[in-house]
């Protein structure tokens, strides 16, 4: 079966055709700038990439414009729509409502738009490239994998927080938590890497890039995992502040004169180590400075590195041991430096990182020593594949 997977955001949609029986991606792409005026970046398997600029008013015409590339007869992979035998889409947040994937019929569609208060900014334009493909694909069977399903299997103990249970009981306010298609896949292929039993194994994952999350994964579930009712609380990330004292809101809104809204804003848009170091949100920059001697910008590395620690620290506590460390996501997978200084926070757990085996970017691999205790794995994370391996289960 060829499976499309579809990412929609509020201005672009990303996607992958898979088949599902090699695993094999035979196309990728990325419509940007929808609404405005459009851009489709398409790659077919073996060929180069291809720009293309068009109109794109809206997702519809976004999803249409892909489906024509899939099809082409110059730059295409299929002969015709019908080799897809099913749509996996990514939703962020499925609330309490979904532990699992589902296959999306009017019932779901409701359901994710009463999830929207949750996710203002994501459910929104997932749904759209739901209702976009099911006009243009009318009978392919669709699938909704959540991003907050893998941490359904959080015990009270860790999703509750200490507020009136109230708030819990009337809006649903508790840690939902996110990434959970990369969580989930990454744990069971480290699992698989440093030949654990992933029902018998503590494994702590670290997502980290732009946006990050570490997760304690006990026995293949998620126990507890760093991002909240939001995806604003945890790790320092990008541009977001990470747990901070609540009182610090009001207290820089008095003092600046500023609303909730803008100070709200900050936390998301201009925080984290862009907002720490003044240089950037990406880490290739933020390395670049401080190799330059840029202090704010060590300092904002070391600081991003020891929160990391903190929270593999705690998950080895909620988990009473540990017995691998895996690292993903852009910063995970392609920045020795951040793995080393984190992992060198880990040696009370028996943790030993071979340098030699650290300097890679990119690949599956153990890269602790080989008396380490604890292993640590670097595991490319592939959230395409997971949605599609969901959605070939599902239908």
């Amino acid at each position: 079966m060829k499976v499309l997977v579809i990412n929609c955001g509020s201005s672009s949609l990303k996607y992958q055709l898979i088949d599902s029986e090699t695993e094999a991606v035979l196309a990728k792409g990325l419509c940007e700038r929808i609404g405005i005026d459009g851009r489709l970046t398409h790659t077919p398997a073996g060929k180069d990439k291809i720009v293309i600029e068009a109109p794109m008013p809206n997702h519809t015409a976004a999803v249409s414009l892909v489906l024509e590339q899939l099809t082409d007869a110059k730059n295409g992979v299929i002969k015709s729509l019908s080799e897809i035998g099913a749509v996996g889409h990514r939703v962020v947040h499925g609330g309490e409502k979904f532990a699992s994937s589902v296959v999306i019929n009017d019932d779901v569609i409701k359901e994710i738009e009463e999830c929207s208060d949750l996710a203002p900014l994501h459910n929104p334009a997932n749904l759209i490239g739901i209702r976009a493909c099911q006009e243009l694909m009318p009978g392919v069977p669709m699938v909704a994998v959540f991003d907050t399903a893998f941490h359904q299997t959080m015990p009270k103990k860790a999703y509750l927080y200490g507020l009136p249970h109230e708030y819990y009981e009337k809006y649903g306010v508790r840690r939902y938590g996110f990434h959970g298609t990369s969580h989930s896949y990454v744990s069971k292929r480290a699992a698989e890497i440093a030949g654990l039993d992933i029902n018998n194994s503590k494994i702590v994952v670290c997502h980290i890039g732009n946006g990050a999350s570490v997760s304690a994964v006990l026995n293949g579930k998620s126990v507890d995992t760093s991002m909240g009712l939001t995806p604003l609380e945890g790790l320092i990330m990008g541009t977001r502040s990470g747990d901070i004292d609540p009182a610090i809101i009001e207290f820089i809104c008095h003092k600046e004169g500023i609303s909730y809204e803008t100070m709200l804003n900050i936390l998301n848009k201009k925080s984290g180590v862009y907002g720490m170091s003044g240089v950037s949100s990406d880490f290739r920059d933020l390395d670049a400075a401080a190799d330059e001697g840029n202090e704010r910008a060590k300092d904002t590395l070391h600081a991003f590195c020891y929160r990391v620690a903190k929270y593999v620290g705690a998950y080895a506590a909620a988990m009473n041991g540990i017995d691998a460390v895996a690292f993903t996501a852009g910063v995970g997978e392609n920045s020795p430096s951040v793995r080393k200084e984190i992992c060198s926070y880990l040696g009370f757990l028996g943790l030993t990182i071979d340098d030699e085996k650290n300097n890679v970017r990119g690949v599956e691999r153990i890269i602790s020593t080989d008396d380490s205790k604890v292993k640590a794995l670097l595991v490319p994370t592939n959230e395409e594949l997971a949605i599609a391996r969901e959605t070939v289960a599902l239908v």
